[in-house]
């Protein structure tokens, strides 16, 4: 039986992940890359990624009460910071298509049965962590400006928001947080969960390859983090249903990404 580990991988051995440059060339052709796995079974993939819009919809319907309005923003565009770990599965299919392995949905969930399910856990919990930072951020920073009285209602809300100076602030300093969080989560875990798949390295090694990738690509991954960034704003804009296609297209570049700025080993795992 394999022993049980999160922080450390199998080997005994910490030997550090190879990582490359790449360009934004690169980036495009992980994108296309990406429709292309998105193209082969496109029913199954959106299968997959259904609870994404459907969560989004039965959150904005939940914070549609005055008391939670200031929070249906944080809520909504705090996805992104989760949406790694929720592609674990899409990373899964590209990876198996890519071995010439049969792609089917039900493929997604033999995640259950990595030996690197441990470290891939942690690594979620981690965001789940950030994921309820910014919004306890987000919710005290409203609170600040417009004090702990809810809205009166929906108008009255948009009003304060988008016609007062403390909105604005709202608004240009909530984003600037917002980018914060986004930016640790884009350093910390770029390449981690793809890496995890592919080889059980513990979750330290790979949240540090993450952060060394960025390191050596700074601005090509600050283009994939406006690209991500992007590309979840457009799918957000018809009541979530548009992110049905942009997160498996984005999930499956990823696992292209990896490929591209990791080194492989000198065998993969079929």
């Amino acid at each position: 039986m394999a022993s049980f580990h999160v922080i450390a991988g199998a080997s005994e051995t910490l030997e550090p992940t190879r990582i490359r440059k790449i360009g934004v060339s690169d980036l495009f052709d992980a994108l296309r890359r990406g429709v292309d796995d998105f193209m082969v079974k496109p029913s199954h993939i959106v299968f997959l990624c259904l609870i994404y819009p459907i969560a989004g919809v039965v959150l904005a319907v939940w914070t549609s009460g005055n008391n939670t309005l200031p929070l249906l923003f944080p809520l909504v565009s705090g996805f992104a910071l989760i949406g790694p770990f929720a592609a674990v599965g899409l990373y899964e299919i590209s990876r198996r298509r890519e071995a010439g392995l049969d792609a089917s949905w039900r493929h997604a969930f033999e995640v259950r049965s990595s030996p690197a399910l441990p470290a891939i856990a942690a690594v979620g919990v981690m965001l789940l962590a950030i994921f309820i930072a910014w919004l306890l951020t987000a919710q005290i920073f409203y609170q600040t400006l417009f004090g702990p009285a809810p809205p009166q209602s929906l108008s009255s809300f948009i009003s304060e928001i988008f016609a007062t100076g403390r909105g604005w602030t709202l608004i240009i300093l909530g984003h600037a947080i917002g980018f914060v969080f986004a930016a640790v989560v884009l350093c910390t875990t770029v390449v981690a969960f793809p890496l995890l798949l592919d080889r059980d390295v513990g979750a330290y090694e790979a949240i540090h390859t993450s952060v060394r990738v960025v390191l050596a690509n700074p601005i090509v991954m600050a283009v994939w983090g406006l690209i991500v960034a992007v590309a979840l704003i457009i799918g957000s804009l018809p009541v979530f249903a548009g992110l049905a296609v942009v997160l498996p297209i984005l999930g499956h570049a990823t696992w292209h990404v990896y490929r591209k700025v990791v080194e492989s080993p000198p065998a993969t795992r079929p």
